[in-house]
C-alpha cells in the first residue's frame, strides 16, 4: 500500500474524521462540476462523472449537492470555473510529491502550496520534475475482514484487475483507470464490500524514511495538503516503516 494511503488510514482510526469530513464535500463537488463540464452531466456516458457521483454517494453526500454541481458543471447554474493543475515538488529527504488542484485562482493556489512546502521542509518544483515516478491507476481497497484474496481475485480478474495486494487489514486491487468502475461492479455482484474505490497515481518506486523527524515533516506535509482546499489529492513516494509511523502519529 501506497504510504500516503497508509497516512490516510491512520488518520481515519485517530479520530481525524470529521476534519477530513469537513473538507470532503467540497472537494467532491468540485470534481463533479468539472467532470460534468468536460464530458456533459450523463454519468452514463461520462466515466469521470459517473465515478465522482458514486464517491459522493459512498461519503453520504446529500442528493440536492451533487444534483447542484452537475448542474454547474453542466452550465444550469452559474458558478465558479475551475482549473485543473498538477503541482509537484520535493518533500524531505528527497521524496516526491504531486498535488491535484481544482483551483478557481491559480495564483492564490501556487501561492498557498510554495508556502506549505517551504514551512514543511520541502520545495515546489518545475512541471515534469517528479511526474514520471508516478503512474495513473483504478484502486480498490477492502477491509480484509470482508472477504479474503482468492475471493477478491476470482471476482475482480475478469473485470480488469491487474494485481491484488494484502497489506495490515487492508486488500487493495489495482486495474486500469477505465476499468474501474467495472471492477468494482463486479465486487458488488460478489457481495464483497469495498471501503473505498478511485482513480489514484501510484509511485513507480519509493524513498524509505527512516529518521523520525523527516517522517514527521513529511506527514505534516500531506497533512496540510489534504486540508488545502484547493488540492484534490496528494500523493507521495515515501515508504516509512510502520512502527515510525505509528510513533510519528502518536
Amino acid at each position: 500500500m501506497a504510504g500516503h494511503s497508509k497516512w490516510h488510514n491512520i488518520r481515519l482510526r485517530k479520530g481525524k474524521q470529521d476534519a477530513v469530513r469537513s473538507k470532503l464535500f467540497t472537494k467532491i463537488a468540485r470534481e463533479i462540476i468539472v467532470a460534468a463540464k468536460e464530458g456533459g452531466g450523463n454519468p452514463d456516458a461520462n466515466l469521470r462523472l459517473k465515478l465522482a457521483i458514486q464517491k459522493g454517494r459512498e461519503n453520504s453526500m446529500p442528493a440536492d449537492n451533487i444534483k447542484r454541481a452537475i448542474q454547474r458543471g453542466s452550465g444550469d447554474v452559474d458558478g465558479a470555473n475551475y482549473e485543473e493543475i498538477t503541482y509537484e515538488g520535493y518533500g524531505p529527504g528527497g521524496v516526491a510529491v504531486l498535488a491535484a488542484c481544482l483551483t478557481d485562482n491559480r495564483n492564490r493556489t501556487v501561492a498557498e502550496l510554495r508556502n506549505i512546502f517551504t514551512k514543511c521542509g520541502g520545495n515546489l518544483g518545475e512541471s515534469g520534475c517528479v511526474a514520471w515516478m508516478f503512474r495513473q491507476v483504478g484502486r480498490v481497497e477492502i477491509p480484509a475482514a470482508a472477504s479474503d484474496e482468492d475471493s477478491v481475485m476470482m471476482a475482480t480478474v475478469d473485470a480488469g484487475a491487474e494485481d491484488i495486494r494484502v497489506e495490515d487489514d487492508i486488500i487493495e486491487v489495482i486495474c486500469q483507470p477505465g476499468d474501474l468502475a467495472k471492477v468494482r461492479e463486479a465486487l458488488t455482484e460478489a457481495g464483497i464490500e469495498y471501503a473505498s474505490a478511485e482513480v489514484t497515481m501510484l509511485p513507480q518506486s519509493t524513498v524509505k524514511i527512516e529518521d523520525s523527524k523527516e517522517a514527521s515533516q513529511i506527514l505534516r506535509l500531506l497533512d496540510a495538503l489534504d486540508e488545502n482546499d484547493d488540492v484534490q489529492q496528494a500523493y507521495a513516494n515515501f515508504d516509512i516503516p510502520d512502527e515510525l509511523m505509528q510513533e510519528v502519529a502518536a
